[in-house]
C-alpha cells in the first residue's frame, strides 16, 4: 500500500506543479485553492508512504514522478520543446524511478 500512497503523492505533485501556472502568481483565486489543496495532499500522502519506505528512496520516486509528468504536461499542455536530449533526460528519469522501486 504505501507505493500506492507514494504514487498518488506523485500525482498530487503533479497537480500542484502545473497548479502554479494557473494561478498566474496566486491571483486567481480558484487555480491557487486548488494548487494548495494538491500540495498539502502530496505531502500528506508521500508521509503515509514514509511509514514504511525508506526516506531517500521515497523522496526521490515522489520527486521524480513529479519531474516526469510536470515536464510530459508541459510539453503538452504549454507547449514546451521536445526534443530528443529532453526526452532522453525525462527517460533516465523514469530508468531510475524503476531501479529505486526495484532496489526499495
Amino acid at each position: 500500500m504505501a507505493w500506492t500512497y507514494l504514487f498518488i503523492a506523485g500525482l498530487f505533485e503533479i497537480g500542484w506543479a502545473i497548479g502554479l501556472k494557473y494561478t498566474e502568481g496566486y491571483t486567481k483565486l480558484v487555480p491557487t485553492v486548488l494548487t494548495i489543496g494538491a500540495m498539502i495532499a502530496s505531502v500528506i500522502t508521500l508521509g503515509w508512504a514514509l511509514k514504511e519506505i525508506p526516506i531517500g528512496t521515497g523522496y526521490a520516486v515522489w520527486t521524480g514522478i513529479g519531474t516526469v509528468g510536470t515536464a510530459i504536461l508541459g510539453i503538452i499542455l504549454f507547449a514546451e520543446p521536445a526534443t530528443a536530449i529532453r526526452l532522453a533526460c525525462i527517460g533516465l528519469i523514469v530508468v531510475g524511478i524503476i531501479g529505486l522501486k526495484m532496489v526499495g
